[in-house]
């Protein structure tokens, strides 16, 4: 099942009241901003069950939660998880559904039971992406992400804090990949959402909002290839940011796409990397992760394969 299921028929089937979703939170380090979206969370009717997995922090995040939002479940896995911070909360919730927020990220009201509808109706569906709109006012604009997801039929790609899973398949094809740490990390799930067996949708009417922070220090400001991005450079973070992206969009292709496919993208990642800081950075930690991707290497199936090279011959994919 792909594209956006028809809602007709859809009906809740928890109690009244009872929360329908969890929230999964990954912070670090960005306690004013995690603060703002917890009140906002705490103003939708869903009334969602929240936990915040705390990677790390040392500007007293932990306790600044317990005191404004003491309903809030506090993970503290005592060192910075990246993105695998999201499958430990994603481990710990008890509902059918969690979706996805960053500590700039919130959903609007009704939007996450209009998720966990299409869930309900779809019991094949895995992961539905949501609308994003980038600010927090009313002149929030789309994020360009959203045109991609349209066109559809399938997900290969999200941002990862827009997104509702359903928890059993994501447990299912275990999360996050430890290898990428953090950045571009959702088209391996997606890839392996795919493999198991799980469709993914674009839902235009469920809506997250995103308000980014770009002086704020980043989630991924311990990772080893990514530098510290909580330095107040604003370039220096960009930069950073983009050499984990370039990173793990090679590795992604090293561990689930054909070797010529993975070769090609090694070679243009290596052409760039004669000119552009960022690109060196990426290359360094592409062939730091290089053994360990070949390791775990698990080639998507060929009815997968061919879908997803299909969506990349869309305009303005990165091949």
């Amino acid at each position: 099942m792909t594209g956006e299921p028809n809602l007709s028929g859809a009906t809740s089937t928890h109690a009244a009241g009872r929360p329908r979703a969890t929230v999964a939170i990954i912070t670090r380090n960005r306690r004013s901003q995690l603060l703002r979206t917890l009140d906002r969370l705490a103003e939708i009717p869903e009334n969602p069950e929240v936990i915040v997995t705390d990677n790390a922090s040392t500007d007293g995040t932990a306790a600044a939660v317990g005191a404004y939002h003491p309903s809030t479940t506090v993970l503290r896995p005592g060192r910075n998880l990246g993105a695998l911070g999201r499958n430990l909360a994603v481990a710990h919730a008890a509902t059918d559904y969690v979706a996805f927020c960053d500590d700039d990220s919130w959903w609007e009201p009704g939007s996450l039971d209009r998720a966990c509808r299409v869930l309900d109706a779809h019991p094949g569906l895995g992961l539905l992406a949501a609308r994003t709109l980038v600010g927090a006012g009313p002149g929030a604009r789309p994020d360009p992400l959203n045109e991609r997801l349209a066109e559809g039929p399938s997900v290969f790609g999200f941002l990862g804090c827009a997104a509702v899973v359903r928890r059993s398949a994501f447990m299912d094809c275990g999360g996050f990949h430890p290898l990428l740490f953090f950045g571009a990390e959702e088209t391996l799930l997606a890839y392996d959402l795919a493999a198991h067996g799980w469709a993914r949708c674009y839902r235009p009417d469920v809506v997250a909002r995103h308000d980014p922070d770009p002086d704020a220090p980043g989630p991924d400001a311990s990772d080893p290839d990514g530098g510290d991005t909580g330095s107040g450079d604003t370039d220096s973070g960009r930069a950073d940011r983009s050499a984990l992206v370039r990173r793990n969009e090679v590795l992604t292709a090293w561990l689930r796409r054909p070797l010529p496919l993975a070769l090609r993208r090694t070679g243009a990642l290596s052409a760039a990397a004669v000119h552009d800081r960022a690109s060196r950075k990426a290359l360094r930690g592409t062939l730091r992760r290089l053994p360990a991707a070949l390791r775990m290497r698990e080639p998507l199936p060929q009815p997968v394969e061919k879908v997803a090279r299909a969506a990349e011959r869309r305009p303005g994919t990165r091949r």
